[in-house]
């Protein structure tokens, strides 16, 4: 009788955070920044399909990284939840801070399952309040833990670069207009091969919603378009497309699930 192999429970919660980690690393950044009307979300995402930032509920945004097709059935929870709940009880009793728990205790649960797979995604959840003070962002990880974010915040891609132009250029409380274009110019700043380096990223590629406290309706939720971005924009000099995604990613793009039937979607 063949004895199991024995993998401490270290190693393991290890093994599987690297993979997580990975995985997410290879899709493109997210920034969330706090402007003097709400809240913001920026990516480069070229695809005009697939959204990596959406509505909940009337008050509540989710924004996501990793892989689409994990977290687009996280936020189709999400809503289903938020849905039910409100109409159950009151609009009210739908708040953001509520959802972000019961994420983190779905991820939570996936993560230190034996049974499947670490799920690949970071999730923002993000609720905008009467003022400013009121705004509330949480982070939520692969593993299901909760960060409460103040001001801004980054996940995905090359987080760390991103990160540090905010620190030196994040402005509180500023308007829509600067808020996008430091944003914008934080997602153009990367690290590549030991050098930073700036490009101006097309308006195309941008996707870029709101959550608008000033908006007169509940729903505080609007995308904004290319045409008006170009307007908020400005002139910005010649733009860059993003580099060709590495081998590890369109090897990911290209496989199967395990009945070798339906494509994986790519990190996003």
């Amino acid at each position: 009788m063949s004895m199991p192999f024995y993998v401490s429970p270290e190693q393991l919660m290890k093994d599987r955070a690297d993979f997580a980690r990975k995985g997410i690393a290879r899709g493109r950044s997210l920034v969330a920044v706090q402007y003097a009307d709400g809240v913001l979300f920026v990516t480069e995402n070229p695809s005009q399909a697939l959204h990596k930032v959406s509505e909940i509920y009337d008050r509540i945004a989710f924004a996501a990284v990793g892989r689409y097709n994990e977290f687009e059935n996280l936020r189709i929870a999400g809503v289903r939840l938020a849905d039910m709940r409100g109409y159950s009880y009151d609009r009210r009793d739908v708040t953001g801070r509520g959802l972000a728990n019961a994420y983190a205790q779905t991820l939570g649960t996936i993560f230190s399952s034996g049974g499947e797979k670490p799920y690949e995604v970071e999730i923002f959840v993000a609720e905008v309040g009467d003022d400013s003070a009121d705004d509330q962002i949480y982070r939520l990880t692969y593993e299901g833990r909760v960060g409460d974010e103040h001001g801004y915040a980054v996940m995905g891609g090359d987080a760390e670069t991103v990160t540090s132009y905010l620190e030196e250029h994040y402005t509180e409380g500023a308007s829509l207009d600067a808020a996008l274009a430091v944003a914008v110019a934080a997602l153009g700043h990367a690290t590549e091969g030991g050098q930073t380096t700036d490009r101006v990223i097309p308006v195309g590629d941008l996707e870029v919603a709101v959550l608008d406290r000033s908006r007169s309706q509940p729903r505080k939720f609007a995308r904004i378009l290319p045409a008006r971005l170009d307007a908020l924009l400005g002139e910005r000099g010649p733009s860059e497309p993003a580099p060709a995604e590495s081998t590890s990613s369109t090897d990911d793009a290209d496989s199967t699930d395990d009945d070798g039937d339906a494509p994986i979607a790519p990190p996003l």
